[in-house]
């Protein structure tokens, strides 16, 4: 049995670069042609002719009009899912002669993202002279790209296929997930004694509450004397303090997405509405004063924690950029790790794919270690268990509801 025919992958990268969507079509009405002309149609073998000579005299023009060139410039670091993002490159004409027809482009670009408006040239570059183009990619999807290298490229003579060599090599562009702001979110809060006070926060920059003075007892830490109050009454005298309480709140991010739904450019549609709803929610605590811990629930348990000046809401997003599917149910293993983190816990927000008894178990743990629940369904349809069954604070939102915004209070 013979090996089936492989095409070589600098074909494949020719035939993306070189060949742009008008020799495309002439291409195959030349094929059209040529099988005409088998026939003694006259005017059918003319055609072919006329179209075959046309594709070698631009393929010729081509290697000799190659553009000699340098580019310099780059895309921004980051944008937004859904939004265009545009970077500037300058091209410098190297060669004696003008070039024409001059264009700039990315080419094998992830599904995720597609360059607008490619093929649109700069119709002359005069020797030595230096002119700046705008490439534009449009972001499908939230996510860590690494782009490939941006091409500088001809177009001369009749546009049908693309000449050059000059290239440069690209930095990575980071999509971060888009989202709507809301007003508020309606969760009861309280305040738990954070065991190691100041050091567990990661230096937030506050201190112990001063509640008062009174006498020194042997063994206490000498910084804690009030000299002060020693010489005034004789006899050493150390300033008391009350450890604060912090109020924190934990953010879970289901990821699951069972093993039979393909992912669209997109993604997967209700696992990129959840994203978007748990940045809302991050946005919305990030102007209180709370820590917020966030646990991404995938194959492994990732904790994030910011708020109170530990991190700034950018990070979190960030973080939500780069978080993927998870095709294996993960609670019955993550589960006994968030209950560790539950104890010192003031709130949870859950944001849910869905509605099931290993997500119903996980919020009975949560609620059993005495932390407020509030849960955060993103799904269209019904749930796997039906939410009247659920206790506690249940809501559940479609996709297009969270796509569209308008939630003023979660």
């Amino acid at each position: 049995m013979k090996d089936p025919l492989i095409v070589p992958a600098w074909v494949f990268e020719a035939w993306q670069f070189k060949v742009t969507q008008s020799a495309r079509y002439l291409l195959y009405v030349s094929v059209l042609a040529g099988m005409g002309s088998i026939s003694v149609m006259v005017p059918i073998y003319q055609v072919f002719c006329g179209l075959v000579g046309l594709l070698v005299v631009a393929w010729i023009c081509g290697i000799i009009m190659s553009p000699r060139v340098t580019i310099q410039g780059r895309f921004p670091e980051k944008t937004t899912a859904g939004n265009p993002v545009t970077g500037q490159f300058q091209l410098t004409n190297r060669s004696r002669w003008p070039i024409y027809d001059i264009a700039v482009g990315v080419f094998h670009l992830p599904q995720s993202l597609r360059q607008t408006q490619r093929d649109v040239p700069l119709a002359t570059l005069p020797s030595k002279g230096t002119a700046t183009l705008p490439v534009t990619l449009h972001a499908y999807r939230r996510g860590f790209y690494e782009l490939p290298d941006v091409w500088a490229y001809s177009l001369f003579p009749f546009g049908i296929f693309r000449s050059g060599k000059a290239h440069k090599p690209l930095s990575s562009l980071l999509v971060l997930p888009s989202y709507h702001p809301v007003a508020g979110i309606d969760v009861p809060v309280g305040h738990r004694y954070q065991p190691g006070g100041i050091a567990l926060t990661s230096n937030i920059g506050e201190s112990p509450e001063y509640i008062g003075n009174r006498e020194y007892v042997s063994g206490e830490p000498i910084r804690r004397l009030d000299f002060r109050s020693w010489a005034r009454l004789g006899k050493p005298v150390v300033r008391e303090f009350h450890e604060e309480y912090y109020c924190r709140i934990a953010l879970i991010l289901d990821t699951y997405i069972p093993a039979g739904h393909k992912p669209t450019r997109e993604g997967f549609l209700q696992l990129e509405a959840a994203v978007s709803l748990a940045a809302s929610v991050a946005g919305a605590l990030s102007h209180g004063e709370y820590i917020i811990d966030i646990f991404a629930a995938g194959p492994e348990l990732y904790v994030f924690r910011a708020g109170r000046h530990t991190a700034h809401f950018d990070n979190v997003l960030e973080i939500l950029a780069c978080v993927d599917a998870c095709r294996n149910n993960p609670f019955d293993t993550i589960s006994p790790a968030v209950s560790e983190e539950l104890g010192n816990i003031s709130a949870t927000i859950c944001v849910f794919l869905d509605w099931d008894e290993s997500r119903q178990q996980l919020a009975r743990q949560i609620v059993e270690a005495g932390s407020s629940l509030k849960v955060l369904i993103a799904r269209d349809g019904e749930t796997t268990v039906p939410l009247h069954a659920a206790e506690g604070d249940v809501s559940q939102y479609s996709v297009e509801q969270i796509q569209k915004g308008g939630l003023e209070i979660l």
